[in-house]
């Protein structure tokens, strides 16, 4: 569950956008002025942070500079203020974004979806690593272990390798393996998805123990324990 500090003093304004995002399950917590939003920001984590700008206190710019000088965590201001200048001096304060009041609820939500993407999609390529029960993939060396035992593959098993460690739990076809590990436009039939997956289930499997690609009868694989 992805988590999101609301940092507003209008408490029916706070109290609404609360059920909203609770009902889009997200867990919220909400401060009601610039020193204690300040606080919950710089002491937990959070995925997001919504921050109006004008707040009691500390006004919503100095909360956004103080906790972009320390942490970088994605903020959305949210502010009845919507001239240029206005925008401008929330996102050089470090703001992500910035969303004038009155706002559709759909939109806000959109704005957080979008954030949340970009942070994980970031976390993807700041991974060197991939890791599932006792496989690990060191992506920089391109080196395969179960447990400490280094696995030797070939480029198509890695490929197929990392194409069922990025979607763990997740039922692949054998066209969408195909793709990501032969290409789009290669002529190789399906059937060669089978025998390569037999190949890869020869190498990180362990005898007596169930394997980590399971067919699904008629759709694919999926790699699960």
């Amino acid at each position: 569950m992805k988590k999101i500090l609301l940092i507003e003093d209008e408490r029916s304004m706070a109290r609404f956008i609360e059920l909203e995002l609770t009902h889009e399950s997200f867990a919220v917590q909400i401060a009601s002025d610039g020193y204690g939003g300040l606080d919950l920001a710089l002491r937990d984590e959070w995925d997001v942070i919504l921050l109006d700008l004008m707040l009691p206190g500390i006004d919503g710019l100095e909360v956004c500079r103080r906790i972009r000088a320390i942490k970088p965590t994605p903020i959305i201001m949210l502010t009845a203020r919507d001239s240029v200048t206005d925008r401008v001096h929330g996102l050089d304060s470090g703001a992500d974004d910035y969303l004038p009041k009155p706002f559709a609820i759909e939109e806000l939500l959109a704005r957080i979806r979008v954030i949340i993407r970009r942070q994980e999609l970031l976390g993807e390529e700041k991974r060197s690593t991939l890791a599932f029960h006792e496989l690990t993939v060191d992506l920089d060396a391109m080196e395969v272990r179960r447990r400490e035992q280094l696995i030797e593959l070939t480029k198509r098993e890695y490929g197929l390798l990392l194409a069922f460690m990025q979607n763990p739990n997740r039922v692949l076809s054998r066209e969408t393996l195909l793709d990501k590990v032969w290409g789009y436009e290669s002529v190789v039939d399906t059937n060669v998805v089978d025998v390569y997956v037999r190949y890869l289930r020869n190498k990180i499997d362990e005898s007596g123990e169930p394997s980590y690609i399971q067919t699904q009868r008629g759709i694919g694989y999926v790699m699960k324990r």
